[in-house]
């Protein structure tokens, strides 16, 4: 702690919770790739693409938006020199979300030629492409920022990003409604100007306060109050189209909901001061104990490490940060793969056939439409709950966190299960259930990753293992939907009417799950050790002397 501290010197925008904000908002307006069929439309008519041609740039977004190594190598570069990453990584999200998006405007409108379906194809990737930047440098600069509070962060960041989505859409609905090609250029102006102003605030710091819990619970609260609204005007909207004037009167409100995080930081910032001012005015004390605090904790850890090597799996010592190398050499690195392939293809495979499976199944156009518009809201559940829910039991009851991987995937294939045999309204009860658990698979994987490999070069190992995702998913959408709809469909068309023509897929893709599930199961049983000898004993430190060991940056 340093006692020489004085408020009215310590800038009071440089710190974890306005860097924690920024992120926030950020995050808000990076949900771009939920909003495809926004677009899709216009794109699909001005370049005079047949739904094939439509499908494979879609490829592409997907592609771009899972293959973000590049993003964790510059962010694992830039860090090693100080605070001055994440900014960086930022940056180059901002300068690829504009190109990419900004050309795409620029041939739909035809300001420029229509292009070759390659080049197209580029565009969308290189604006996907740029999410992962942006991604990446907010969940990873999270974790380093909240150690101990790793999935609660993640799942806050993640559900955020799920949230943009909808977000995205009430602005245009209020903007730029019935304009699709002005939402391209929204695209390319709102999430790039949104990380120019904020990049800035979003900064490394290694310090471990009292409240912190807190303080991120009120974050959680914020953005469970946001998802609440955001479904209700969903809801509302899709029964009864509201007008101009109550959009505008949703959007202020939107507004403001969005603003409320920097009142939590305000609050966080005023209760650091307060303790500052207070350990001043016990000086004398507090170095005392301090000096001898100091001692027990380094004691403490040295034994707590001798404890830590009894662990069997001898990839997983205490202090390793490994590479991406290093760690693709693990049994580990190719379980949370596997685990990854299994849930996040899956998921990706139901959310781009979902109004196809329900209009097989007969839902209306309404009901189909809600469907996909409340899919981000249950994607944005699983992200947000199962970062929290995780890391409560990882504390209260040391719970490793891979067995809740297990326990997510298992309720997945049960969802698919029950869409599978169709029963009256099991594809409602079943979106739900796949698109939480699909949603908690994307804070679980990076908080894991963290945890087993270290936090150095967290931001290339994770995005390597997404690229699971979309390898999931191609088998799965190509290779096994698209194969049993159009050999259901061969007798009557194009299209296929009735619970048979989806049915086989999902009993196979709930078998997918479930062996995702068992997978999972063989990493809790293989890192239980290390969790109880390693992850545990370094929160019991943390939490126990953050009081008196503060750095305050």
């Amino acid at each position: 702690m340093d006692l020489d501290y004085n408020p009215s010197r310590k800038s009071l925008i440089k710190n974890k919770w306005v860097a924690t904000v920024a992120s926030i908002w950020i995050q808000c307006t990076s949900g771009s790739l939920y909003t495809f069929s926004i677009y899709s439309p216009v794109l699909k008519s001005s370049q005079g693409y047949d739904q094939s041609t439509l499908n494979t740039i879609s490829v592409f977004k997907d592609l771009g938006a899972n293959t973000g190594i590049l993003s964790g190598l510059l962010y694992s570069t830039t860090v090693r020199g100080g605070r001055r990453g994440p900014w960086v990584v930022l940056l180059a999200g901002a300068a690829q979300c504009f190109l990419g998006y900004f050309l795409m405007w620029l041939t739909v409108t035809q300001v420029l030629p229509r292009p070759p379906v390659a080049v197209m194809c580029l565009y969308m990737l290189l604006a996907a492409h740029a999410m992962t930047f942006f991604n990446t440098a907010n969940v990873v600069t999270g974790v380093h920022n909240f150690q101990n509070y790793a999935g609660t962060i993640v799942g806050i960041m993640k559900g955020f990003l799920g949230l943009g989505g909808a977000i995205l859409i009430l602005v245009y609905q209020t903007i730029f409604k019935d304009k699709p090609s002005s939402y391209l250029l929204m695209l390319a102006f709102l999430p790039t100007i949104s990380s120019l102003l904020f990049m800035g605030f979003v900064r490394i710091y290694k310090s471990n306060e009292e409240n912190e819990k807190r303080y991120l619970n009120s974050f959680s609260f914020l953005a469970v109050l946001l998802a609440s609204y955001l479904t209700a005007v969903i809801i509302v909207d899709n029964i009864l189209k509201l007008r101009l004037s109550i959009r505008v009167f949703t959007f202020v409100v939107l507004v403001l909901l969005l603003v409320s995080p920097v009142f939590v930081a305000i609050d966080a910032q005023r209760e650091k001061s307060y303790r500052m001012i207070k350990s001043l005015l016990e000086h004398n004390q507090v170095t005392d104990d301090r000096e001898d605090m100091t001692q027990i904790r380094q004691n403490e850890v040295s034994n707590g490490a001798d404890q830590g090597t009894e662990t069997s799996d001898d990839t997983l010592r205490r202090g390793d940060d490994l590479n991406l190398l290093q760690a693709t050499c693990t049994i580990s690195f190719w379980f949370l793969f596997i685990t990854t392939a299994c849930g996040m293809g899956s998921g990706l495979a139901t959310v781009n056939n979902l109004a196809q499976i329900g209009g097989s199944l007969g839902y209306t156009n309404l009901e189909i439409d809600t469907l996909v518009s409340l899919w981000s809201i249950w994607n944005f559940l699983g992200r947000f709950g199962a970062g929290y829910i995780s890391d409560y039991f990882l504390h209260a009851k040391g719970w490793p966190r891979p067995l809740f991987i297990a326990i997510t995937l298992a309720a997945m294939s049960m969802g698919y299960v029950m869409v599978a045999f169709g029963f009256p309204g099991a594809l409602y009860a079943g979106s739900v259930l796949v698109g939480v658990c699909y949603g908690s698979q994307w804070s679980l994987m990076p908080t894991i990753a963290s945890e087993i490999f270290g936090k150095v070069h967290m931001g290339t190992i994770f995005n390597t293992i997404t690229i699971a995702g979309p390898v999931g998913s191609y088998v799965l959408s190509v290779r096994i939907i698209g194969y049993f709809y159009d050999r259901e469909a061969s007798d009557n068309g194009k299209t296929c009417i009735g619970n048979h023509c989806f049915k086989l897929s999902f009993i196979i893709m709930a078998s997918v799950t479930f062996l995702g599930s068992l997978f999972a199961l063989a990493l809790f049983f293989r890192t239980r050790n290390f969790y109880k000898h390693v992850i545990l004993r370094r929160l019991l430190y943390s939490q126990r002397w953050s009081g008196l060991l503060e750095d305050t940056e």
